[in-house]
């Protein structure tokens, strides 16, 4: 048995020309929302930021590699931990193959964690993972971009909040050019999921995510 109505041709066509309507709305929505994210104002990044990672340590502009944007994935994945977040681990799964395509825009996309290099790199290599990542460990990067805290209370997604983890995902762009190097838009929480090509697929199968027992996400 169907799980749902079973209808005419004419009946389907009708009801779906009903939510093309509501998805054409939600399309010019987000147009409208990436152009005001274009649009806010920038901060000038003043302090300084040291990264270790494969080509030894680096600041945070020479994480750009020649390019006018960085874009920043914070991955959960603190020190001593023995393996990265699960959700973490499914958006990164999707990194290696956009990573050219990014680059041909002008982007460069770095993935940075607090657990050591070492730790990273051992992951990273279980994974079988490509894209550039890095480690902050020792310096505040985590915690100015709001990533990384004490357990309990915590300031994350412009929030005062409980946090279950001193360890929090998020993604941070940045700009840039002869007069310096500039924060331009940073995202927590759910903000993430638009990062994740297999839920836009699965939010279009009659299943949809299909989570239902799961602790947080489809990851879990």
């Amino acid at each position: 048995m169907a799980l749902h109505k079973v209808v005419s041709n004419a009946e389907w066509v009708a009801a779906r020309k009903e939510l093309l309507v509501k998805e054409k709305l939600f399309t010019r929505l987000r147009d409208e929302i990436s152009k005001d994210r274009r649009e806010l104002p920038w901060e000038a990044v003043e302090k300084s930021y040291v990264f270790e990672g494969p080509n030894g340590k680096e600041t945070l502009a020479e994480l750009f590699g020649g390019r006018s944007q960085l874009m920043v994935y914070h991955f959960m994945l603190g020190p001593g931990w023995k393996e990265g977040c699960q959700s973490c681990s499914l958006i990164a799964d999707h990194f290696d193959g956009m990573t050219v395509h990014l680059a041909n825009r002008d982007v460069t996309l770095v993935v940075v964690s607090r657990a050591p290099w070492e730790e990273i790199h051992a992951f990273k290599k279980r994974m079988g993972w490509k894209f550039k990542w890095v480690s902050s460990f020792g310096s505040d990067f985590n915690y100015d971009y709001h990533v990384s805290f004490p357990k309990g209370e915590v300031y994350y997604n412009y929030a005062t909040t409980q946090f279950p983890s001193e360890e929090g995902p998020g993604l941070s762009a940045f700009y840039k050019d002869e007069t310096g190097v500039f924060h331009t838009y940073s995202c927590y929480g759910r903000g993430l999921d638009i990062l994740l090509g297999v839920y836009n697929f699965l939010d279009m199968a009659p299943k949809g995510r299909d989570e239902e027992g799961l602790a947080y996400s489809m990851a879990g």
